[in-house]
């Protein structure tokens, strides 16, 4: 008699950008501290700039919700926006769909005297415009770097990959992983979405020849034989070691 197994599915995680899930650390204080005071930004502009993952879009998210500001995206941004009634938010400012939409929505900001917040990978003096008018603009906006995270934010970070996709690893096999991969927050993501797809695919709860196997191309290393799967005693099982 032939059994069908069940194919996993692998559903996309949307950030919801709570505020339980927000990690203070020392690379993000400095930014949380301008959010807190809108009224000092210079003439009300302040972008947020750093690598992928460090918190830039957690960070416009909770301080748009606490003002009720009108979140927008740069990749969207294609046509003038009608005047707002509240403060802004754009998220991958530096992505802009053209320059005449995101001119546009400087000025309307400076015009209406609503805080404007902008998240980026890079500081506003270094996009490539062409604009005269909308260079000197981001040229004169004020932004904070959102740092790198240091090892204990890292750690912290991948504890809470995990557990939103619901990967249960052992604490050892957590900081075997997490000592070999980059060190940086867009890895630590990516390495968590192979480790749930392996999960998936495999059926069964991680071992560390399963997860070395799937991270391969993040750590850069031979994955190790599965020793559970292929049925090889495992070194540490051996009654002399």
């Amino acid at each position: 008699m032939s059994t069908s197994r069940q194919l996993p599915l692998p559903f996309a995680v949307i950030p919801g950008y709570c505020a339980a899930d927000f990690l203070d650390a020392p690379a993000n204080a400095e930014a949380r501290a301008w959010l807190a005071r809108p009224a000092d930004w210079p003439a009300r502009q302040l972008a947020l700039w750093g690598e992928a993952g460090v918190g830039k879009s957690h960070l416009l998210y909770l301080w748009a919700r606490r003002l009720g500001a009108l979140i927008l995206s740069g990749p969207s941004l294609v046509a003038p926006i009608v005047p707002p009634t509240t403060a802004l938010a754009l998220d991958d400012a530096d992505l802009f769909a053209a320059e005449p939409p995101l001119l546009h929505l400087l000025n309307i900001a400076a015009e209406t005297g609503f805080p404007l917040l902008m998240a980026a990978r890079s500081p506003p003096a270094r996009w490539p415009v062409r604009l005269p008018d909308l260079a000197s603009r981001l040229a004169a906006t004020a932004a904070v770097e959102v740092g790198a995270p240091d090892e204990g934010l890292l750690g912290a970070l991948f504890a809470r990959l995990l557990s939103t996709r619901q990967l249960l690893l052992s604490p050892p096999l957590a900081s075997f992983l997490l000592a070999r991969l980059p060190r940086h927050p867009a890895a630590l993501a990516e390495a968590v979405v192979r480790l749930d797809r392996a999960g998936l695919a495999a059926g069964r709860p991680l071992t560390r020849g399963l997860a070395l196997a799937a991270l391969a191309p993040l750590i850069g290393s031979e994955p190790e034989i599965d020793c559970e799967k292929s049925g090889t005693p495992s070194p540490q099982a051996h009654p002399l070691l």
